[in-house]
C-alpha cells in the first residue's frame, strides 16, 4: 500500500462546505488569534479570556490545554483524518483521544499554537465551535447511518439541518446548561437517545417523507434520568420548530441558580411531563410556523451535499467473504464482534476498535491515524465514523476486500476482535486529565482490558459493557453501563464504586448502586467474581443485562463482597 492515497474530490457520506461556511470559519480563526495574543500579552486576563476559548473548544486542564474538536454526527472524511494525525505530531504528543459525543481531544496543547491548529482545522472544513459552553453542543447520531440494514431513515440529513439552525443560535448561546441532542433512524437504538436533553428518533411517515418519535429530559451526571417520551410523529416540516419551542422554555423556566440543577432533566421532572408538554405546545402554537417550516426541497438539497457511493460488489463478493472467514478463525472471530449488517448486497461495516488489550480506550496515534485514512480511501469511499463507545467505523466495505482491511488493521494494533464485549470498555480521561475528576479512569480500564485480554474469554462471557467515569459528571457513561465505575475520593485515596444493570438502548435504564466502594485492584477483582457469578448463573445464551435483571442484585452483591 502506497503512504498516501489522494481523496476523492467529495467524500460519501460528508457534508460539503462551501465558500460560505469557509469564509465564516477563517474570520473566526482571526478572531480568535487576535483574543489569544491579548491574552499572551496580558491584555486580557484569564477570567476575560476564559469565555472566549471556551467558545473555541479550549480547556484549561490540569497539565495543558486541552482542544475539543467538533466532529459532527460522527463523520469525518480521510483528508480531515490526516490533518488530525498531522496536529497530533506536529503540536501534542502524538495521539488523539476519541470521545463518546463523536468528538476528538488533543490533550497537550499550548496555548500559543491554537490559532495555527483551528487555521488547519479550517482549511480541511473542521472547527471546535461549541464543543463547550453552555449551548447546544455536538449532535450524535447512528455510527452506521446510511449503511445499516435495520435503518429507516439515514439520521445524517436531519442531523446536519440541526447543527446549520443550532450553531451560533442567537437564543441559544447562553443557556443554563450545556445542551445535548442525538437522533436515530433505526428501531434499535444506537445513541442513547434516551439518555439525551432531546432524542429523536425518525421513522419513515405515511406521506413518504420523515417523522420523529421526540424524547426529553434525560441525562446522566449527580441525577442520572431515562428521558421521557414527548411526543410521537412530529412532522418533519415541524422538527426545527417543535425543537425550538422545546429549547425556549427550558432557557426561559431552567434554573440558573444552582448548577447542579440547572439541566433540562431536573426541569422536566420539576414540571412534570404534561406541564413540560403544555409550555412547549403554548410555545409551539404561538410561533410563525411559516419562518421555521422545513420544506422537503431543503432536506432534499442537504442530502444531495452528502454525495452518495456506488454501491456495486461483485457478485461473489460473498462467497469470498465467506472463504476467507472459514480459512482464517481468527479474522472469523473480528467478523462475528467488529462487523455491522449493511443494507447493499456485498458490502459490510467495519469496526476498528480503539481498545486494545491493555491501551487507552479512545485514543489513536499518529500513525493509527494515517493508515485509517489509507484504508478509507482504499476500501470505504474515503469516509469514517466516530462512535459514541470511541471506535471508529468504516461505512461501506466490500466483503470481498474485508480480508485485507482486517490484515492492515492487524499490523497496527488495531485488531482487537472486542466490540460489544467486556474489551470493549468507554472510559473517560479522568484524573490523569481532567481538572474536576476525583480518580482516574485509565489505569482501571487497562487492568480490565488485561485481565479480560484473551479473545475466547471474551466471547464466552459475550455481550456486555464497562462504563467507567472519573467523577460524577459521568463523562464515562457510567450510569448507563451494564457494569458502571465511578472513581470517587475517599480522604485522598482513589476509590471505585460499582452500578450494575444500567443501559443506554431502547430498554434504556439507569445503573443501580452496588455497595460501598472499592479500591483498584480490589475492583478489577470484585469485576472478574461478579462475571463468574454470572458465567455460572445464566442460563441459554442469556446477556448479562438480562441476568442481572431476572436474578436481581443480591446474588452478585455476595460475589463481590463476600471476599472484599
Amino acid at each position: 500500500m502506497p503512504d498516501t492515497i489522494p481523496a476523492p474530490a467529495l467524500p460519501v457520506g460528508h457534508y460539503g462546505y462551501d465558500q460560505v461556511d469557509r469564509a465564516f470559519l477563517a474570520d473566526r480563526v482571526e478572531q480568535f488569534r487576535d483574543q489569544v495574543a491579548r491574552r499572551i500579552a496580558g491584555t486580557l486576563s484569564e477570567d476575560e479570556f476564559k469565555p472566549l476559548r471556551l467558545m473555541n473548544g479550549l480547556y484549561l486542564q490540569l497539565h495543558a490545554y486541552m482542544l475539543r474538536i467538533a466532529v459532527p454526527y460522527g463523520v469525518l472524511d480521510s483528508r480531515q483524518l490526516r490533518e488530525l494525525a498531522h496536529i497530533a505530531r506536529t503540536y501534542d504528543r502524538d495521539y488523539g483521544h476519541f470521545t463518546t459525543r463523536q468528538n476528538l481531544q488533543f490533550n497537550w496543547i499550548k496555548l500559543e499554537d491554537t490559532p495555527d491548529i483551528l487555521a488547519r482545522l479550517a482549511d480541511v472544513d473542521m472547527h471546535a465551535i461549541q464543543t463547550s459552553g453552555n449551548c447546544i453542543r455536538n449532535v450524535t447520531c447512528d455510527q452506521f447511518a446510511g449503511a445499516a440494514k435495520d435503518e429507516l431513515v439515514d439520521p445524517r440529513v436531519h442531523a446536519e439541518i440541526l447543527r446549520q439552525w443550532s450553531t451560533l443560535h442567537p437564543e441559544f448561546t447562553f443557556l443554563p446548561r450545556k445542551f445535548k441532542i442525538a437522533i436515530s433512524g433505526s428501531p434499535n437504538d444506537r445513541v442513547a437517545a434516551r439518555f439525551h436533553d432531546i432524542g429523536l428518533v425518525a421513522k419513515p411517515a405515511p406521506d413518504g417523507g420523515t417523522q420523529f418519535d421526540v424524547f426529553v429530559g434525560g441525562g446522566m451526571g449527580r441525577t442520572p434520568i431515562v428521558g421521557v417520551h414527548l411526543r410521537d410523529d412530529l412532522p418533519e416540516e415541524d422538527l426545527l420548530a417543535y425543537l425550538e419551542a422545546m429549547v425556549r422554555v427550558y432557557n426561559e423556566y431552567g434554573r440558573r441558580d444552582n448548577i447542579y440543577k440547572a439541566r433540562i432533566k431536573i426541569l422536566v421532572q420539576a414540571l412534570g411531563t404534561e406541564g413540560y408538554r403544555a409550555r412547549v405546545d403554548a410555545e409551539f402554537a404561538a410561533m410563525n410556523r411559516a419562518r421555521y417550516r422545513l420544506p422537503p426541497e431543503t432536506v432534499a438539497a442537504i442530502r444531495a451535499r452528502f454525495g452518495t457511493p456506488d454501491l456495486h460488489a461483485p457478485d461473489d463478493a460473498a462467497a469470498q467473504f465467506d472463504r476467507a472467514r472459514r480459512a482464517d478463525p481468527a479474522f472469523d472471530r473480528w467478523v462475528r464482534t467488529n462487523t455491522h449488517p449493511h443494507r447493499a448486497p456485498g458490502y459490510i461495516s467495519a469496526v476498528i476498535s480503539l481498545k486494545p488489550a491493555g491501551g487507552i480506550p479512545g485514543d489513536a496515534t499518529s500513525a493509527q491515524m494515517d493508515l485509517i485514512a489509507d484504508l478509507a480511501d482504499r476500501y470505504a469511499f474515503g469516509e469514517i465514523r466516530v462512535t459514541h463507545m470511541q471506535n471508529l467505523v468504516l461505512g461501506h466495505v466490500r466483503q470481498d476486500e474485508l480480508y485485507a482491511v482486517w490484515q492492515a488493521l492487524r499490523g497496527a494494533d488495531l485488531a482487537a476482535a472486542n466490540i460489544g464485549l467486556i474489551g470493549d470498555i468507554i472510559a473517560c480521561p479522568g484524573l490523569d486529565y481532567c481538572s474536576l475528576a476525583n480518580a482516574r479512569s485509565i489505569p482501571i480500564a487497562q487492568k480490565l482490558s488485561a485481565r479480560f485480554a484473551s479473545p475466547e474469554l471474551q466471547e464466552t462471557i459475550g455481550p456486555i459493557e464497562i462504563k467507567i467515569s472519573g467523577c460524577i459528571n459521568a463523562c464515562g457513561h457510567h450510569h448507563a453501563g451494564h457494569i458502571g465505575i465511578l472513581g470517587v475520593d475517599k480522604k485522598g485515596e482513589e476509590y471505585f464504586q460499582l452500578t450494575l444493570g444500567g443501559s443506554p438502548g431502547s430498554d434504556a435504564s439507569v445503573g443501580q448502586i452496588l455497595g460501598p466502594a472499592l479500591p483498584e485492584d480490589a475492583t478489577v477483582d470484585a469485576i472478574a467474581r461478579l462475571v463468574d457469578a454470572y458465567l455460572v448463573h445464566r442460563t441459554g445464551g442469556e446477556r448479562f443485562l438480562d441476568t442481572y435483571r431476572r436474578l436481581g442484585a443480591a446474588l452478585f452483591k455476595d460475589a463481590v463482597y463476600a471476599t472484599a
